[in-house]
């Protein structure tokens, strides 16, 4: 299989050394995998060009009391320990959240008040299966509507879950991080906040008179994080941009590709925000290194009907830039 003939959403690839094989994972889609049911799959390449059909690694319906099997969205796969954790968002609109009072978040949207948040299941094989380490609950505290956790470790050794609050239930979405128990089995402590993405200062440049709230929601979306050479950190982040207008009247946005950096290294912040890089309906992209050393970005294209799009990336400081889109990989278009 190639690029443009595999479907996919919210990609994210891990070079694995030891095989020399490059794994993409996505949430399960029957049409390819050969398998129903909610959940993750991951397609192979030696090449980043020439793919195997997936094979399905993880499944809801086969994890014994698990309080959600819809969503499956943005899996993860990263090696911890000795072992690889899978991060991925779930959802269950049977199990209804308490509408927060008014200020507290902003303005609640009413139909907005079910579970949603990232679990954690764990394997000994980058093929599966993995199985959900507490089935009872989302690994984000589950009162709050979260979605995209990926894993940061600090410098000090300590994990963390990085996750976009939903937009759905704050109205203006914020990215926050709450810190992991060493076995990945459990938070400690309460939520950091780290950024809102009404902070992107060329969202407010789109608003008229710069008054929030007048337009459609501030979305936080795809989280993940980058060390660079000179010791800041990069947070890759998607969103929606807010300039154009419709043929009825009304103003919308394209999904975009862009990303902040806390030039301190520290996860705290403070995060100094930039212009998107990628638009055209394009996002929840992730960095990783090909085993020739080169800095690679993948994301899906267009939103919905999503396909995997590959760049060339450079590093200047913590400036990230396109060297070239690689479309002898993923197609063109």
């Amino acid at each position: 299989m190639r690029l443009p003939g595999m479907p996919l959403h919210d990609p994210f690839i891990v070079a694995d050394e030891k095989t020399r094989t490059y794994h993409l994972y996505t949430s399960n889609d029957p049409s390819v995998s050969g398998v129903d049911g909610t959940g993750t799959m991951v397609y192979r390449s030696h090449d980043l060009r020439d793919w195997m059909r997936p094979v399905v690694v993880f499944l809801t319906v086969e994890q014994k009391g698990i309080w959600a099997t819809d969503g499956g969205w943005a899996p993860e796969v990263h090696e911890w320990g000795g072992r690889y954790y899978l991060f991925t968002t779930l959802h269950s609109q049977s199990k209804p959240l308490p509408v927060p009072p008014p200020g507290q978040w902003g303005t609640p949207f009413q139909l907005a008040n079910h579970m949603r948040g990232t679990i954690i299941a764990v394997s000994d094989s980058l093929l599966g299966p993995f199985t959900v380490i507490d089935p009872s609950r989302p690994t984000p505290p589950e009162h709050l509507m979260t979605l995209d956790g990926t894993l940061y470790v600090d410098p000090s050794g300590q994990p963390w879950m990085v996750y976009a609050h939903e937009w759905l239930q704050t109205i203006d979405g914020t990215m926050e991080a709450i810190r992991l128990a060493p076995d990945l089995s459990r938070t400690v402590g309460d939520p950091v906040f780290l950024f809102k993405a009404s902070d992107a200062f060329w969202l407010s440049e789109q608003i008229p008179g710069g008054v929030p709230h007048q337009l459609p929601p501030y979305v936080t979306d795809g989280p993940q994080l980058y060390r660079t050479p000179d010791g800041s950190l990069i947070m890759l982040w998607s969103t929606y941009e807010k300039n154009m207008t419709g043929q009825d009247g009304t103003i919308g946005g394209g999904y975009v590709q862009t990303y902040a950096v806390s030039k301190s290294g520290n996860l705290a912040g403070p995060w100094q925000q930039h212009r998107p890089f990628v638009r055209d309906d394009s996002g929840h992209g992730m960095l990783f290194h090909t085993f020739d050393g080169r800095l690679m970005m993948v994301l899906h294209r267009p939103f919905d009907n999503a396909r995997g799009k590959l760049y060339e990336m450079q590093l200047l400081g913590h400036e990230l830039r396109i060297l070239r889109r690689r479309a002898d990989l993923d197609g063109g278009g």
